[in-house]
């Protein structure tokens, strides 16, 4: 770890090894270790020396479960046992061998599974007597706990896929699967508005700045928003995925699931360049784009959201999604603006199918214009 970090941590450490007693050979349990955090963080907040009681309480846990399971002193807890863990296995394992599906999208339906039978076990309920009526009380509960209409007809998509798996494996009634439904969603109803180009030209001008972190997120901005990769396309790119004498870059597209290739502009090949010189540490990982301080690791999706969003945040830039997949939405309404065919604006993003780009035709405001104003010559 870095030399800052392990200050940071030898100073916390003092103070957990003042507030939790060690001497007593006994294990020590999460709620020992959560009741010194509360104490300490009030302390740090009566001296004025933190303006909240939640980063000095979390920052306590972390450290004081980290030290004492080092220790051998941490009592663990019992594994939270999943109800019907067995069967959300065998669906996952049906979806991927049989249907082919992406680890991310097995990932999501599995999720949402999880939560309905974590919601049924709270009901006192079973799987095995479950009704088509205890699930929409379920996707009713999660509205009224601020759940969007997407993420509840997400949700809804998921459980219609396992119940029918398991109407077929014989755990429940068939016409719980027909029957779920989610609110309806018109077809184009979320445009996907990204950043006006001119703000996005900004945003990348914003880390042409000589510090680390400056150098190292003008490369992926770049990449971002010149080739519309998504966020995982990016932290995933390897060293290898560079070829710097045929000038290619080349991304495994998670969707269709091949490899393509792009030319690789000099503005983002400089800027590659740059950062694998100056500032990418020296170690046996293969991504390109790490993290600034040790331990070195692959930069998370929550890491690249920040990265765009802090950057548009400084700029006042105003658009209703702020991570790195406003960089792609604006990197497609660009080429659109610059006259390109929605087919090849579609091969640029690495879409499947032509029904993923068409949406793109929306946002085409100049040449909507043209169709609206478009002379019939007096026909009727």
């Amino acid at each position: 770890m870095a030399r800052a970090t392990l200050v940071r941590r030898a100073r916390e450490l003092l103070v957990i090894a003042e507030r939790i007693d060690i001497t007593l050979g006994e294990a020590i349990g999460l709620s020992t270790i959560e009741a010194a955090a509360a104490r300490w963080a009030r302390e740090q907040l009566q001296r004025q020396h933190a303006r909240g009681l939640r980063w000095s309480r979390e920052f306590f846990v972390q450290i004081a479960t980290d030290w004492l399971h080092f220790l051998g002193r941490l009592e663990v807890p019992k594994p939270k046992i999943m109800p019907f863990a067995d069967r959300i296995a065998d669906f996952a394992a049906y979806q991927r061998d049989e249907r082919g599906l992406s680890p991310a999208t097995i990932r999501n339906q599995s999720w949402h599974v999880e939560k309905l039978l974590g919601w049924l076990g709270e009901q006192n309920l079973c799987l095995d007597n479950v009704s088509l009526e205890d699930v929409d009380a379920f996707l009713a509960a999660n509205g009224k706990q601020g759940w969007g209409r997407v993420s509840v007809a997400t949700s809804a998509k998921a459980l219609r896929a396992f119940f029918r798996h398991a109407a077929v494996r014989g755990w429940c009634a068939a016409s719980i699967a027909t029957g779920i439904d989610g609110p309806r969603l018109f077809r184009y109803e979320g445009l996907p508005v990204g950043p006006p180009w001119p703000d996005v030209q900004r945003g990348v001008a914003s880390s042409s700045g000589n510090s680390a972190r400056d150098i190292r997120d003008r490369a992926i901005l770049i990449l971002l928003a010149t080739y519309g990769f998504r966020s995982g396309e990016v932290s995933g790119l390897q060293l290898e995925d560079v070829n710097w004498e045929k000038e290619i870059v080349s991304i495994v597209r998670p969707k269709p699931r091949r490899t393509q290739q792009y030319p690789l502009v000099s503005e983002a090949g400089e800027a590659i360049l740059r950062y694998l010189q100056q500032v990418r540490p020296r170690c046996a990982r293969r991504e390109i784009f790490l993290t600034l301080k040790a331990p070195f690791r692959r930069l998370s999706p929550g890491a690249i959201y920040h990265l765009v969003s802090t950057r548009l945040d400084a700029l006042g830039i105003q658009v209703p999604r702020r991570g790195p997949h406003s960089l792609r939405h604006a990197c497609a309404g660009h080429l659109v603006a610059e006259g390109f065919s929605l087919k090849e604006i579609g091969d640029h993003l690495g879409h499947s199918s032509a029904k993923a780009t068409r949406i793109y035709a929306k946002v085409d405001l100049v040449g909507l214009r043209e169709v609206a104003n478009f002379d019939l010559g007096g026909l009727r």
